[in-house]
């Protein structure tokens, strides 16, 4: 049996649940250009507010991940910043994939440490 309904109970439909988990996910392989694709995409519609929220917030992110691989890029000049790189790599990873993870299930998630550029 097919389920007619695509709306979940928070009302966001499984497709804007899904182009939000994919505008998160998107940001481990193309940085913030994923997130940035799918928001100028949809930011006229206001019927996808889910959707360019978490745009947004996926955008914000990638643009701190972003200026901290710079400064960490800068400090390996005196070597310190060796130790940030793969923090910085790997908290991308976990935090874009819980960040998916929620997005799917149509629940608006917040990255901690974000500089909140896009409001």
């Amino acid at each position: 049996m097919v389920n007619e309904n695509p709306m979940t109970d928070s009302g966001i439909s499984a497709d804007d649940r899904n182009l939000a988990m994919i505008g998160h996910l998107l940001g481990i392989l193309t940085g913030f250009i994923g997130a940035l694709v799918i928001w100028i995409i949809n930011k006229d519609r206001p019927e996808k507010a889910f959707v360019i929220d978490q745009a947004k917030e996926a955008l914000n992110f990638q643009i701190t991940i972003m200026i901290a691989s710079i400064i960490s890029g800068l400090l390996t000049l005196i070597l310190i910043g060796f130790l940030f790189i793969p923090v910085i790599a790997i908290a991308n990873l976990v935090l874009c994939i819980i960040a998916g993870l929620k997005a799917k299930d149509g629940i608006a998630y917040r990255y901690p440490f974000t500089l909140r550029l896009l409001s």
